[in-house]
């Protein structure tokens, strides 16, 4: 019986071309966030579970993990995020490092969920992150930084929105404003964090059913919630809310991102994240197509979680971009370039001469020039219509009337001219006209 020749479900294989246009990714990743300062790290993809139970949301860990006992009997997982690592990494050299830390990653991460549009069980995610900034410059850089990585690839404003809120404010309104028990409070966000994946009056159901009997008739605090869910602008909200510190800070930031040209970022009362371990402003960025309404990534500040191995607590910010959402986004919006070929040239050979071709061969190498070599017994049509559909554009024909260096015949397979050129002449031609990873 056959082997079966499909990957694992919720996994991609990367050809050729797949493997350019995610590089194409990376590296307008990492070609942003250096531009900020930004230093790589990295790590395993195998972390004790533990990291994981102290402040990840229930439903990752319960349900989503890739968990396992390893043979020495300790439980371990394939990281589904990369935020505990990090804060464990500072937490290990907590004294030895110089703040402010701006770190990030490229790091493979694994979910066990329902694979579908956006969502594999296998993914590549940037993760940027910037340690030792308590004041809200650091929430600034970093919503700023994310906007950077979506102008480099070209994408305008109107194709997206950045919804910022604060986890600050919302703890004042649930607990303080509303007066709900903690319990209470914490069923609320969950609920709130995924009103978007039902019906707005199973929705208000909920919320009402989370809410104790005597807050619901004599207060109304599940209207009251409900109508402060709608607001649009921090003017929308309570006058007891708007006048909160924190408040005021998620408006100062808003005001300065608008300055500095981010016209698109927008306050939204129902953004939660559902990582629990955010303390203050949240973010995330979102598609506006209709053919892709959806969040594409987001962070905020989790002041606390390196605190939890045990060590003073460094105030964090950060987030994560994944390379499916982003591909979907880029695909919806026609911004993905289109791949070329790395191969500047394929020299084929006419007859045995593959051990005369090599000094043109190294020459050619030693100029910058990628170069294959189709050394098969084919006829030569046969192997120039293979170079054709391999997406390379030049052929090097090498024979016995093709060995002088000074006389070197070269066929363009994108009109089909063939033309004799020197040396100098076939390695400006072949890389003046290729590009060795995209074209837009």
């Amino acid at each position: 019986m056959a082997l079966d020749t499909t990957p694992y479900k919720g996994v991609r294989d990367f050809y050729p071309q797949d493997y350019k246009l995610r590089q194409y990714i990376f590296d307008t990743w990492r070609n942003t966030v250096e531009k900020f300062g930004y230093e790589p790290y990295d790590a395993s993809v195998i972390e004790g579970i533990d990291i994981y139970l102290a402040k990840t949301s229930e439903e990752i860990v319960s349900e989503q993990t890739y968990s396992f006992t390893d043979r020495g009997g300790r439980q371990v997982v394939l990281r589904p995020e990369m935020t505990p690592t990090v804060s464990r990494m500072v937490a290990q050299r907590r004294q030895e490092l110089a703040y402010p830390l701006r770190w990030y990653s490229i790091p493979n991460c694994w979910r066990y969920e329902r694979p579908q549009k956006g969502r594999l069980r296998e993914h590549w995610q940037l993760n940027v992150d910037v340690f030792g900034i308590q004041n809200v410059t650091a929430d600034i850089e970093i919503i700023t930084v994310a906007n950077e990585i979506m102008k480099a690839f070209k994408a305008t404003q109107d194709m997206y929105t950045i919804r910022v809120n604060s986890r600050q404010v919302v703890a004042y309104i649930l607990s303080d404003y509303l007066g709900l028990e903690a319990a209470e409070a914490t069923t609320i966000i969950r609920l709130i964090d995924r009103m978007n994946k039902m019906e707005y009056g199973e929705f208000a159901g909920l919320i009402s059913a989370a809410i104790s009997p005597s807050l619901r008739e004599e207060k109304a605090t599940d209207e009251k919630l409900l109508t402060i869910l709608k607001a649009r602008t921090i003017k929308e909200l309570p006058q007891e809310v708007q006048e909160q510190p924190f408040t005021k800070e998620l408006q100062d930031l808003l005001e300065s991102l608008k300055s500095q040209g981010i016209q698109n970022a927008v306050f939204d009362p129902t953004l939660m994240r559902g990582f629990m371990y955010y303390t203050d402003v949240v973010f995330e960025v979102f598609d506006t197509s209709t053919e892709n309404n959806r969040a594409l990534f987001g962070g905020g500040r989790y002041d606390g979680l390196v605190g939890q191995f045990g060590v003073e607590p460094v105030p964090t910010v950060g987030f994560g971009m994944g390379d499916v959402t982003i591909k979907d986004f880029l695909e919806t919006h026609k911004l993905l370039p289109k791949v070329a070929h790395t191969v500047h040239a394929t020299m084929v050979l006419v007859g045995d001469m593959y051990q005369k071709a090599q000094p043109l061969l190294a020459k050619l190498r030693q100029e910058g020039a990628h170069i294959s070599v189709d050394s098969t017994d084919r006829k030569l049509d046969k192997k120039l219509k293979s170079v054709a559909k391999s997406g390379v554009r030049y052929a090097i024909i090498f024979g016995e009337g093709e060995s002088n260096e000074s006389n070197i015949t070269i066929k363009d397979l994108s009109n089909g001219k063939q033309e004799q050129h020197s040396f100098e002449r076939v390695v400006t031609t072949i890389m003046a006209n290729s590009k060795n990873n995209l074209l837009d």
